[in-house]
């Protein structure tokens, strides 16, 4: 009896001593949040011993700004939140104990990081090339690199972003499709247009370039591959303050032509009042240069064309931008917006001159065709916008209504001349010409509402738009007078409709997992009138899109996320349009009113490591996919166009990894690879065509700070070989370097760049089916030095400024339809 209790006194005292060993673990959790009070993701937090500062544990934050640390040893802590562009933020010491083994620190607040230096603040310069886990941030603003630039030259310098300078297109990840808002308004120009403006208005009161390649539903279905936001400088300073900029520069190709730029920037803060306007100049000389070679096979025979044309234009542009924002209450801000644009470019001279030739090679006939071209484009938009907090938990109603008009002109002029094989003139030229004013207005009126709701949010809103497009062509030839050709002049108005309406939940599953899922209904009613042809084409459809996010954070290093979209491209009205445009009269491009829209299915995994090592692998597949400039022949006529039409389907699947590399304290490197995989199906003439290719990008960026007012950029990218629509073309690349030079207490900045070092942006590529067989060589001014300066005044010390979001820049982060 004796051993027994013995035994049992040994067993409990053995079992009380191992327990009473046993350290007393604890978990601490917070939140970050920025001068908004609004949550501040991916901070850095490490966990020190108060006494002496010892790390003892690290961690990230999440996209709400939470984070969380668990299994800590009893003590006493200090806790440091820091990330880039903020100041380093501590909490209060405090102590983890056997009473208090979980706790739930106050909110940390992060402020911009900034050093004065008498009346000018320096904030902490952000790298050229942003990696974000859902969006690729391009900071235009004081890059050496892009300082008098054009936005479309901008474009090409952004990671997996390819502009098609040949077929008027702009691609991310090689898919097209792309919606591209300008200070986050859906643009609602045609492709040629919207190119000729981002071609011809220059970067300087650009801010940054945010590429969204997978948006939620709380943006409109539109743009297969996403959407590029420009977005511009707005300075939330208190008092007065401006920027002021000036640049010129010189094409270094043959041909070669200058170009100049200016942009004034102006803010004034009082109170609960702040005033804001923007205006810039540019003044462009271009020139264009393009090779066809066509083969044309027709009952046993074959004849070819060798044409070569050349074409000279200049343009100017004049953006400008004003507005108020008043802070009516704390809680309710009213917004006013007025800004345009207005265009013109010319066309004084264009020449193009073609052999014909037998299967011999011999030539048969020669023909010049000369062109002249006039054309203009003003732009009006007019906004009023609302933001109203509900309560001090979050809840909130915003509501926008714009009105937008475009209003064109256009006026072309060709003559062409015969000759025979030795350069005799043949016959009585042949003159043409077109005269096509156009009007487009736009009505949209939208409401937004967010709601907390459990342990996320819940937002839903409502919005029509009205678009309504007016082109009338009046196409004349000449005998000995100037007559309309009633046969190729058409009036075409298009209508279209779109009414939307969407619901959004995000919330946390746990402490790592986030979700996010939405559903957006849009309906959509377009008449496209072709008055003069008496054919109108009426379509009415229904369509729902869903979207899933889930994000999930593995360690203090990895997360992983995982997102679906469905989307949808609406052909655009000038697409639709059945107008004729003439190269010359054996190459013409034309309208399709029979097309559909396209529909896309996207999913992409990404995984990020240590906020900076980015990884996404995505894939979708688009039915009835929209391919622009497919050629077809006219053999009995030896002719050839180009139309847009609808293929069967195309796949898509992109890899794309993004790595930041500090090489030293003076040397910052971005890198972004990106490979992808086009598959194209469809029938031509009845046969199947089945095109595939395997295709790459790489950028990269190399940042070095020579002193403190001295810094150089050097930045490159290369396009592989790849296949679009019937299509395949060779690389292209670019390599750009640039100086800057701050002076003047940094009043003042100087900036030096040259723009395509080694003339690597070129398109060559060819297309080979059937009746099918030409080559195509382009050529433009891509090779630029560039000079500019860009002067601060006023008062340039950030006051205490309210930060938000109105009811436009909510919409800044939406698009329309149609593309």
């Amino acid at each position: 009896m004796r051993l027994l209790i013995l035994l049992s006194v040994i067993s409990w005292f053995a079992y009380t001593t191992a327990n009473a060993q046993q350290p007393i673990k604890g978990s601490i959790t917070g939140q970050c949040l920025d001068q908004a009070d609004k949550p501040l993701p991916f901070s850095t937090m490490l966990l020190v011993k108060a006494s002496d500062s010892t790390l003892v544990k690290g961690a990230v934050a999440d996209a709400e700004g939470t984070y969380l640390f668990e299994n800590i040893a009893i003590g006493r802590y200090l806790l440091s939140a820091q990330q880039v562009g903020y100041s380093k933020s501590y909490s209060q010491p405090f102590a983890l104990d056997a009473e208090h083994t979980t706790i739930k620190l106050p909110s940390l607040k992060l402020t911009e990081e900034q050093r004065k230096l008498s009346e000018v603040t320096v904030v902490a310069k952000r790298p050229f090339i942003e990696q974000q886990v859902d969006r690729m941030v391009v900071n235009v603003e004081n890059s050496a690199v892009a300082a008098g630039n054009t936005l479309l030259e901008v474009l090409e310098k952004a990671p997996g972003v390819t502009v098609d300078q040949q077929n008027e297109e702009i691609k991310v990840r090689g898919k097209g499709g792309v919606i591209v808002e300008i200070d986050g308004k859906r643009s609602y120009l045609s492709t040629q247009e919207l190119m000729n403006l981002l071609r011809n208005t220059p970067s300087d009161n650009v801010e940054k370039l945010e590429v969204i390649t997978n948006p939620s539903a709380k943006y409109d279905a539109a743009g297969n591959s996403g959407i590029i936001n420009i977005r511009f400088k707005k300075n939330k300073n208190f008092g007065t303050n401006g920027t002021f900029t000036v640049g010129v520069g010189q094409t270094l190709q043959p041909d070669g032509r200058g170009r100049a730029s200016t942009s004034l920037n102006l803010n004034h803060r009082e109170g609960k009042v702040n005033l804001f306007g923007t205006y810039s100049f540019g003044q462009y000389n271009n020139f264009n240069r393009n090779d066809i070679y066509r083969r044309i096979p027709y009952e046993g025979n074959v004849t070819y064309f060798d044409q070569h044309s050349r074409r000279f234009g200049s343009s100017q542009n004049h953006n400008f931008k004003a507005g108020a924002d008043w802070s009516v209450t704390k809680k309710t801000t009213i917004g006013v917006l007025f800004s345009g644009f207005t265009e013109a470019w010319d066309q004084p001279s264009s020449e193009s001159k073609t052999d014909i030739l037998n299967e011999q090679l011999a030539v048969t006939r020669r023909f010049s065709t000369n062109g002249v071209a006039s054309n203009g484009l003003t732009n009006l938009n007019y906004n009023l916008n609302l933001k109203h907090q509900l309560n001090d938990k979050g809840r909130e109603l915003s509501a926008d209504v714009d009105y937008v008009t475009y209003n064109g002109r256009s006026r072309n002029v060709l003559g062409t001349q015969y000759f025979t094989p030795d350069g005799t003139p043949s016959g009585r030229p042949d003159s043409v010409r077109n005269i096509m004013p156009s009007f487009i207005s736009i009505l949209v009126g939208k409401v937004d509402y967010a709601h907390p709701l459990g342990n996320g949010k819940f937002e839903a809103g409502l919005k029509n738009s009205r678009v309504q497009s007016d082109n009338d062509l009046a196409f004349e030839t000449k005998s000995d007078v100037w007559a309309v050709d009633a046969g190729r002049s058409n009036r075409f108005i298009y209508t279209e409709t779109i009414s939307a309406a969407y619901a959004n939940y995000s919330t946390k599953l746990g402490k790592k997992t986030q979700l996010q899922t939405g559903l957006r209904l849009e309906h959509t009613h377009s008449v496209g009138n072709s008055v003069t042809l008496n054919d109108v084409r009426e379509r009415t459809y229904t369509n729902l899109f869903p979207s899933i996010f889930v994000t999930q954070q593995l360690d203090t290093n990895n997360a992983l996320s995982l997102n679906y979209s469905r989307r949808i491209d609406r052909p655009n009205y000038q697409t639709l349009n059945p107008f004729i445009f003439f190269l010359d009269p054996y190459t013409y491009q034309q309208g399709n009113p029979n097309l559909r829209p396209q529909f896309t299915n996207s999913l992409q995994l990404t995984h990020t490591f240590k906020q900076s090592f980015i990884t996404t692998l995505a894939y979708s597949r688009i039915s009835d996919a929209i391919i622009s400039e497919v050629p077809h022949q006219i053999p009995a006529e030896n002719k050839t166009y180009v139309t847009s039409e609808n293929i069967d389907h195309q796949d898509n699947i992109n890899l794309t990894i993004s790595f930041p590399v500090k090489v030293t304290k003076w040397w910052q490197m971005q890198t972004n690879l990106s490979g992808f995989y086009n598959n194209y199906k469809t029938f031509y003439n009845d046969q199947l065509l089945t095109l595939q290719q395997t295709s790459w990008n790489v950028y990269s960026s190399q940042n070095l700070t020579v002193s403190k007012t001295l810094s150089v950029e050097v930045s490159g990218y290369y396009n592989g070989a790849g296949v679009y629509g019937f299509y395949k073309f060779q690389p292209q690349s670019a390599l750009s370097i640039g100086i800057q030079k701050q002076v003047w207490e940094r009043k003042g900045r100087f900036s030096l760049n040259i723009n395509d070092l080694f003339w690597g942006n070129k398109f060559s590529g060819v297309a080979k089916f059937q009746d099918i067989d030409f080559a195509v060589k382009s050529f433009w001014q891509s090779r630029v030095i560039r000079a500019s300066f860009t002067y601060r005044f006023g008062n340039q010390n950030v006051k205490a400024a309210r930060q938000r979001n109105t009811g436009a820049d909510e919409l800044k982060n939406r698009m329309q339809s149609g593309s």
